[in-house]
C-alpha cells in the first residue's frame, strides 16, 4: 500500500470516528449527487463528509489538514457552474468534500433585523423564519426555491433578481482558513464576542448563545441597498460581476476558498402589497427604453425587472413544466426532494443498460406532461403578438407611479409593445415561468443528450449603458447551434444566454468564440454565478484567491487556477 493511500484509508477511519460511518460516505453511487454540478463539473473524491454540527466540522476539517487532502465545502450544490465540485484537473491530492447542509441553524438578532446563519442554512428556510416578523432575505426568488444555502450565495456574488439589492454581500463571518505556514484557524469577524476556544466558540455560535452586549449594532434598516443608486447610472460599464473588488471580501466572493462556518447577514422589511405588469414588445430597444425611463424617474426602484424571450418562454412551458407545477402546488421543500429524487434515480439508471443517466428526466417529462395548460391565458396571447417579455415587480409606493408611466410610455406613437397588471394568480405563473427558464434548458440537454454536443450556458454582465443588449449572433455561429434562450434581471443588465450545440460541434472552440464576442462589447462575465470549472478567472482573483487560502488547501482547481498544493 502506497504511503498515500494508507495515509487516505486513516483519515477515513478518522471521519468515522467524527460524523459515524453512516455520513461518510465513499461509494461512487452515494457520493454522485455531490460530485456531480447541476450542469458541469464531475470528478473523483476520497470522501464526502456530512457533519451534523459546527464542532463535528471543525473536528473533520482538521483532519483533512492533517492528512493533506483538498477540501471542497458544499452546501446544496444548486450552483450551474460546477464551482462546488470536484472536476477533472489533476489533483496531486484526494479531495474531500464537507457538506454542510445537515448544519442549518438560523438565529435573529435586533428583532429580526439582521441573521445568523449557520453553514448550511438555506434561502427559504431563512425566509420562514423571517416571514412573522415581516422581514425577507437578500434572495427570495429564483434559488431560494431549489434548497441554496445562504452561504453559498455569499460565498459565490450571488445577485439575485432583486434590483434593490444588489449582490450578496457581508463583512461578518466565522470561518477557517489555513495560512502560509499550514496551520488551521479559526476566524471571528461576525461582530460578536465570543470564546477563544474553537470548539467552545463553535458550541456558542450552535446555540446562539451570547448576550446582547456583545454584539456590534445593526446597520440602518431599508428596503434597499447603495446598489440601487450604482444601478441608475447609464455608464459604459457592468453593474455587477463576480471579480468586481467592491464585493470581494473574506468569505464575500470567496469560492469556496475558506471553510465557512457562519455568516452575519441583514435583512430587509418585506413587500406585502406588490403589483405585477406583464410587459410585451417586439422591439428589443423598445424595452431598453423603457428600463432607461423606470431608471431615471422611479423612486424607490421596483422590487424586480425579470426578462425572457419568445423562446425562453416556449422552452418553460415545455421542459420547466414540473419545476412549474411543484412550485406552485406544492412549494419549495418538495421541489428539493423532487430533485434530489430524480439525481438518486438517475443514477441507478446509469447503471442499466438501455436506460441511461437521465432517464428520470423522461419520466417526469412524460408525467407532468399529463398535466393541463398551467400557463394562463394572458400570458399566452402575449407570447403570441410579442416576442420580448418584461415581469415587473412593484412595490406599494412606486406602483402607481410605474402605471402611469407605463400608460404614457406606450401611449406614444412610436411604441408597438402593450402591458397589463396582472391578477395574484397571473403574477404568481408569471414568475414561476421566468423561473422555469433556467432548468428548463438544462432537461432539453438531457433528454436530447444522443443528438446535441451539449449546452453552452453564459452568466453575462452587460455594459449599463449597452443600446444593443440582445445579443444577435454571426450566421456561422448560429448555424451551430439547434436552439437559443434568453433571460435575465433586465433593470441590472445581467443576461442568462443558454444554447444548445449542435451534434459535432467542438463546444469548447465556440464557447471560447462567444465569449470573446461578449467582452469585445465591453461584457463581463460570470455576473452572479462563480467561476466554477467553465470560467478561466482573471490575474486580480486568482490573487484574491491565493491571499485566503495561500496552500492551495480550499477547492483547488476553481476557476482554472492550479489544482495543485501551494499553486504550484
Amino acid at each position: 500500500m502506497t504511503a498515500r493511500r494508507a495515509a487516505s484509508a486513516a483519515a477515513i477511519g478518522a471521519f468515522e470516528g467524527v460524523v459515524g460511518r453512516s455520513h461518510v460516505l465513499t461509494s461512487p453511487r452515494s457520493t454522485a449527487p455531490y460530485t456531480k454540478g447541476s450542469r458541469f463539473g464531475g470528478g473523483a473524491v476520497l470522501a464526502v463528509l456530512r457533519p451534523g454540527s459546527l464542532v463535528e466540522m471543525w473536528r473533520v476539517l482538521r483532519i483533512c489538514v492533517a492528512h493533506d487532502l483538498i477540501v471542497i465545502p458544499q452546501a446544496a450544490n444548486t450552483g450551474l457552474t460546477g464551482g462546488s465540485g470536484p472536476g477533472d484537473e489533476e489533483y496531486d491530492r484526494d479531495v474531500v468534500i464537507i457538506s454542510t447542509l445537515r448544519i442549518d441553524g438560523i438565529h435573529l438578532l435586533h428583532g429580526a433585523r439582521e441573521a445568523v446563519c449557520l453553514a448550511g442554512a438555506t434561502l427559504y428556510g431563512l425566509e420562514e423564519v423571517l416571514a412573522p416578523h415581516g422581514r425577507e432575505p437578500h434572495s427570495v426568488i429564483g434559488s431560494s426555491a431549489i434548497g441554496a444555502s445562504v452561504v453559498g450565495g455569499i460565498a459565490n456574488n450571488s445577485g439575485g433578481s432583486q434590483v434593490r439589492k444588489g449582490p450578496a454581500y457581508t463583512e461578518q463571518a466565522l470561518f477557517a482558513r489555513v495560512d502560509d505556514a499550514g496551520e488551521l484557524t479559526l476566524v471571528n469577524h461576525l461582530g460578536i464576542r465570543l470564546p477563544e476556544d474553537p470548539e467552545e466558540m463553535l458550541e456558542r455560535v450552535e446555540r446562539g448563545e451570547w448576550d446582547a452586549v456583545d454584539v456590534t449594532p445593526a446597520p440602518p434598516d431599508a428596503s434597499q441597498t447603495g446598489y440601487a443608486d450604482h444601478v441608475r447610472q447609464i455608464v459604459p460599464t457592468p453593474a455587477r460581476f463576480n471579480a468586481d473588488p467592491t464585493f470581494l471580501h473574506e468569505a464575500s466572493g470567496s469560492a469556496g476558498k475558506l471553510m465557512i462556518f457562519a455568516v452575519r447577514t441583514r435583512t430587509f422589511p418585506r413587500e406585502t402589497q406588490t403589483t405585477t405588469f406583464y410587459i410585451g414588445t417586439d422591439s428589443a430597444r423598445e424595452l431598453e427604453d423603457l428600463r432607461r425611463a423606470v431608471l431615471r424617474s422611479i423612486d424607490p426602484l421596483p422590487i424586480s425587472g425579470e426578462y425572457l424571450g419568445r423562446s425562453a418562454f416556449d422552452l418553460a412551458a415545455r421542459y420547466g413544466k414540473d419545476t412549474f407545477v411543484a412550485l406552485k402546488y406544492a412549494g419549495s421543500k418538495v421541489l428539493v426532494r423532487m430533485f434530489a429524487l430524480k439525481s438518486w434515480a438517475n443514477g441507478v439508471f446509469a447503471k442499466i443498460p438501455f436506460l441511461g443517466p437521465t432517464f428520470a428526466d423522461s419520466i417526469s417529462q412524460a408525467l407532468f406532461a399529463l398535466f393541463p395548460q398551467q400557463i394562463p391565458a394572458r400570458l399566452l396571447r402575449y407570447r403570441d403578438a410579442f416576442a420580448h417579455h418584461l415581469i415587473l415587480v412593484t412595490g406599494a409606493a412606486e406602483s402607481p407611479a410605474v402605471e402611469t408611466l407605463l400608460t404614457d410610455f406606450f401611449a406614444e406613437s412610436a411604441r408597438s409593445g402593450s402591458y397589463f397588471r396582472c391578477s395574484p394568480s397571473e403574477a404568481i405563473s408569471a414568475m414561476l415561468l421566468r423561473f422555469g427558464a433556467a432548468s428548463a434548458m438544462t432537461r432539453y440537454a438531457n433528454l436530447h443528450r444522443n443528438d446535441v454536443s451539449g449546452l453552452l450556458s453564459f452568466d453575462v454582465a452587460l455594459r449599463r449603458d449597452d443600446e444593443d443588449w440582445l445579443e444577435v449572433l454571426p450566421d456561422d455561429i448560429s448555424a451551430q447551434l439547434v436552439v437559443s434562450s434568453y433571460y435575465g434581471h433586465f433593470f441590472c443588465h445581467v443576461m442568462h444566454q443558454d444554447h444548445i450545440v449542435a451534434k459535432g460541434v467542438d463546444s469548447a472552440a465556440l464557447k471560447k468564440r462567444m465569449v470573446s464576442l461578449l467582452e469585445e462589447r465591453g461584457a463581463a462575465l460570470p455576473a452572479e454565478h462563480n467561476y466554477g470549472r467553465i470560467y478561466a478567472v482573471p490575474a486580480a482573483l486568482e490573487a484574491h484567491y491565493r491571499q485566503l487560502d495561500p496552500g492551495n488547501v480550499f477547492n483547488a482547481g476553481v476557476g482554472g487556477t492550479s489544482p495543485r498544493k501551494h499553486w504550484r
